[in-house]
């Protein structure tokens, strides 16, 4: 994200912007999952302070996060299925998911982000999406032993389920935005919001980037990725008639 700001380092301590950053940190949206709750927005900020303090913008802390995404995705499309190379590959994209938790993070700490800052940081994001479902089913045709090819149709299928996934999501929260009288409150720290949290797991992508430590195993690969796949769907379907009852009240 891009923000104007002067170009001189923060006087105060890499810990004093720790501090400072969760003080500022916005609530997590209702039903958050849990890696991403719990575990990367916590990496994110102390990135962010990290990047705060040396300087970085948020665009270039965007652009880090899709290096080492769009290495992990070549990888999965390329590579050899190693045990080796799956450990590899999940480590550069959960890297790359802490960055993307990291720019605006950061964006905060310098006084807030641009338009053209967030159009940025969503369209890697939507590239993001697609890429790595698409390089799955390219590693799968060159690497793995697909006797039947109808098995190629999980990636396949992913790919809509995500895409569709992302679209609604960032369009949502954009009306909710315009609307905010009618959006509704943001989540708590109660049990039943840790329960939400843990229960949307496989809509996850800190999960899906996990599981990549099994990519050398077929079998195992293949089963983790289609439940992945069928939790993503089951969730979709059940957000898509609740997410269009609270749009259609939303009025000018």
């Amino acid at each position: 994200m891009t923000v104007h700001q002067n170009s001189s380092l923060p006087e105060e301590s890499f810990t004093d912007t720790v501090r400072r950053l969760a003080g500022a940190q916005k609530p997590p949206a209702k039903g958050s999952p849990a890696y991403s709750r719990f575990v990367n927005r916590k990496i994110g900020r102390v990135i962010a302070a990290a990047a705060y303090q040396v300087g970085l913008t948020p665009n270039k802390v965007t652009f880090i996060s899709a290096g080492f995404s769009a290495a992990a995705i070549a990888a999965i499309a390329l590579a050899q299925p190693h045990w080796w190379v799956g450990i590899l590959i999940a480590i550069g994209l959960l890297v790359g998911y802490a960055f993307d938790s990291a720019d605006g993070q950061l964006a905060r700490l310098r006084g807030g982000g641009t338009p053209a800052g967030e159009w940025l940081d969503h369209v890697v994001d939507s590239i993001k999406t697609t890429a790595l479902h698409l390089a799955v089913l390219i590693g799968w045709y060159r690497h793995y032993d697909v006797t039947d090819v109808r098995l190629l149709l999980i990636p396949i299928g992913f790919t809509l389920v995500a895409s569709v996934f992302f679209f609604v999501q960032i369009l949502t929260d954009q009306l909710r935005r315009a609307h905010p009288d009618r959006a509704p409150a943001p989540a708590d720290t109660s049990t039943s919001a840790t329960l939400r949290s843990i229960l949307v797991i496989p809509t996850d992508y800190g999960v899906l980037c996990g599981i990549f430590v099994l990519f050398a195993w077929q079998s195992i690969f293949a089963i983790s990725y289609a439940l992945l796949l069928i939790g993503t769907a089951l969730f979709l379907c059940a957000a898509l008639p609740k997410w269009y009852r609270e749009i259609r009240n939303f009025r000018d």
